[in-house]
């Protein structure tokens, strides 16, 4: 039986209306992680002055920028389907290196920063072939290996102290177009991730995390993505380290546990998902952004910093609900 013209647009509405549908419902996670930070910063904004200037923006983005880095790389590994913590011993691990070793000499800043690079991917990719040829849960490989990399780092330097160069710690301050060089380097790194992204790797560990075994049926192999993953992970986390010490301009053996957390934190904020398969950086970056404006709110407000894991804990709440009504919906939508 034919069917007249005029009766295609009522046939393909509710098509329209479920893929629209399924658009909205698939972003939600990150919608209302940009509404979470609107309405974050309109808060801080009518309480303090001077927030919606530049230097606001580039002290902001300073101190958040650590995790952020730190955060990029558990992206990548939650998108996979896995979960990075030894990215505290990498950065712990990292900061103590540079406080002890790095001089006036720029020629040897660059050759210990290249070093600790070096060693945060090796741990990374270390992890992702314990993984993979063991066939060993994730949690517990890197929780092995964030209490190795913390012993280490103990032995290097038992308590905080030691130095970077002054030019080092004015690294931050550094100011292009008006704009400091933290702010350069998230420009920077969002560039780099919708390039990465693009790429047949990362549409690969993409696809790896939606569905691991269609993944393998395909010829991919796996632990090949377990080993590059992980290894861009402890990368991140090993800049996290560098840039760590030009904000506080010295190592410290315990830091890097105040980073697992809350990188995972940021990146669930965001709508990453902890099943794999579905993020992007700059919901990453606004999770990032949110939490280090927490912190700046509880200041303003003069209350218990008590008061700060709270207000995270609540937004991580909503973010985690958000993202679990996205996955529901859209397993449905499969079946």
């Amino acid at each position: 039986m034919s069917v007249s013209v005029a009766e295609r647009p009522a046939e393909t509405e509710p098509a329209r209306h479920l893929a629209w549908r399924g658009w909205l419902l698939d972003r939600a996670p990150f919608l209302v992680a940009c509404l979470m930070l609107l309405v974050v910063v309109a808060i801080y904004g009518a309480l303090q002055k001077g927030v919606f200037t530049l230097d606001e923006i580039n002290l902001d983005t300073a101190a958040a920028m650590t995790l952020i880095l730190a955060a990029t790389g558990q992206t990548i590994v939650l998108i996979r389907g896995g979960i990075d913590l030894s990215i505290g011993g990498v950065i712990s691990l990292g900061t103590v290196i540079a406080a002890t070793q790095f001089s006036d000499d720029p020629l040897t800043v660059v050759m210990w920063s290249a070093l600790i690079l070096a060693i945060g991917f090796a741990v990374g990719a270390l992890n992702g072939l314990l993984i993979s040829a063991l066939k060993l849960q994730p949690f517990l490989v890197t929780l092995a290996s964030w209490s190795i990399l913390n012993g280490i780092a103990m032995l290097i330097l038992p308590t905080d102290g030691g130095g970077v160069p002054g030019w080092w710690i004015g690294f931050s301050y550094n100011q292009i177009l008006g704009l400091a060089s933290p702010v350069w380097m998230l420009i920077g790194l969002i560039i780099f991730w919708y390039w990465f992204r693009a790429t047949r790797l990362g549409i690969t560990i993409q696809a790896t995390g939606s569905n691991e075994k269609s993944a393998f049926l395909s010829g991919v192999s796996i632990a090949r993505i377990n080993v590059v993953t992980y290894g861009l992970s402890g990368l991140f986390a090993a800049a996290a380290a560098l840039y760590l010490t030009t904000q506080t301009g010295a190592g410290s053996p315990t830091i890097g546990k105040d980073y697992i957390l809350p990188s995972v934190a940021a990146a669930v904020i965001g709508g990453v998902s902890l099943f794999g398969g579905r993020g992007h950086l700059l919901g990453t970056v606004i999770g990032a952004l949110i939490l280090t404006l927490i912190g700046n709110l509880v200041f303003v407000l003069r209350v218990s910093s008590y008061w700060q894991p709270v207000m995270s804990g609540v937004i991580l709440l909503v973010a985690v609900l958000a993202s679990s009504l996205a996955e529901k919906t859209a397993r449905g939508q499969e079946q």
